[in-house]
């Protein structure tokens, strides 16, 4: 099977990056080499970059597996066949055998998908992080130790090993056994060119369960652009299980906003079930009046995520034209990584933003959060 995390290194093809970045090639072995990750069943979300600048926030996201397209047509009243669901029909992961997606025709990875990083021209990256995950326990069990590794490639580029350098998010739980890692790749994301990213050898389980199978990834890019607005842009990330008895608080902004600034939001999420509903992601705006403080409290929502199924299995964000995907599945069987228009819930400014995301029936896990809003000094 090819299914080991790492192929045979070839010389000058493979580098390594962690915490300071692109290591030295003497360093090469050693990275390799390296002990598991620490890890922790929940880590509560925290700040991981903030700034004010001109500029934004983009991001590049793809699945890593999806159901085969040759099985016969789930034992389900509810569930499309896989060609269709694929194209957007309703479908869970739990009702299909999962394999791996494999794009890069490369013998030595055993998943592989792309999507791209689409910048405004005249754009300074001035920070960038990758983030993967998935569920290890389906038709197969994943060994945890290859959580905190993963390939990528930019445009034009081979394959560098990228090592998580904070503590992995992995928690055991209804039958799946998922985990999140993330890492520093603002070195190689500022020196590439544009295009298409492919990241391989996500530690996904394929196969069938009631739990399924799922997992992808996403990079999360801030970059400054004289032509843009004052933006506050904020990146939050922990692991944490949103369940039917509580809500997750993915971050919170508490700075004066103007009255009709525009903004971003983007989540990343694992395991959400298209068409199982109660699962909303709210920001409640709060600001001060002359009789005290008025809140306001908007779910949000677009054309691709309802506003309660927000946990859709979809990759979205706003706009005519999105960042290619390589394959671009509307049903990503368990992986989230959207994007939503924060304009309506900001027409009357504000001086604090909090975002919640809730669950009445969908086990998930919440992995990434960050924004970007109009600025004032």
């Amino acid at each position: 099977m090819r299914d080991s995390l790492l192929p045979p290194l070839r010389h000058g093809a493979v580098t390594a990056l962690a915490l300071a970045g692109i290591l030295a090639p003497a360093a090469l072995a050693a990275a390799s080499a390296a002990p598991p990750s620490p890890e922790a069943d929940r880590i509560p979300f925290t700040e991981r970059y903030q700034a004010l600048q001109h500029g934004g926030i983009v991001r590049a996201a793809n699945t890593s597996i999806t159901c085969r397209a040759d099985q016969p047509v789930p034992a389900t009243t509810t569930a499309a066949a896989c060609p269709a669901v694929r194209t957007g029909e309703t479908g869970v992961n739990g009702a299909f055998d999962m394999t791996y997606i494999d794009v890069d025709r490369d013998p030595n990875t055993y998943n592989s998908s792309r999507a791209e990083v689409r910048l405004p021209e005249g754009s300074r990256v001035s920070y960038a992080r990758l983030y993967w995950g998935g569920n290890l326990r389906v038709g197969e069990q994943k060994p945890p130790k290859d959580n905190g590794r993963v390939l990528i490639a930019e445009p034009g580029g081979e394959y560098k090993e990228v090592l998580a350098d904070t503590v992995v998010g992995h928690h055991v739980a209804n039958g799946a056994d998922a985990f999140q890692a993330s890492a520093d790749v603002t070195e190689m994301v500022r020196d590439s060119k544009p295009g298409l990213y492919t990241v391989a050898q996500v530690n996904v389980a394929k196969g069938t369960s009631p739990a399924g199978a799922w997992g992808g990834w996403t990079l999360v890019v801030a970059y400054e652009n004289p032509a843009d607005p004052l933006r506050r842009l904020s990146l939050w990330d922990g692991f944490e299980a949103v369940t039917p008895t509580g809500e997750v608080d993915l971050g919170k902004i508490a700075r004066r906003l103007p009255r009709g600034a525009g903004g971003s939001a983007g989540l990343v999420a694992y395991d959400g079930d298209r068409g199982v509903s109660g699962d909303t992601l709210r920001l409640t705006t709060t600001r001060a009046t002359a009789h005290g403080e008025r809140t306001a409290v908007t779910v949000l929502t677009d054309p691709a995520d309802p506003v309660d199924d927000v946990l859709n299995s979809t990759i979205s964000q706003p706009g005519k034209t999105p960042p290619d995907r390589v394959p671009a599945y509307a049903d990503t069987l368990g992986y989230d990584s959207d994007v939503f228009d924060l304009a309506r819930a900001l027409r009357d400014g504000g001086d604090r933003l909090t975002f919640r995301l809730t669950s009445r029936q969908d086990m998930a896990w919440a992995g990434a959060f960050f924004v970007a809003v109009d600025a004032q000094r």
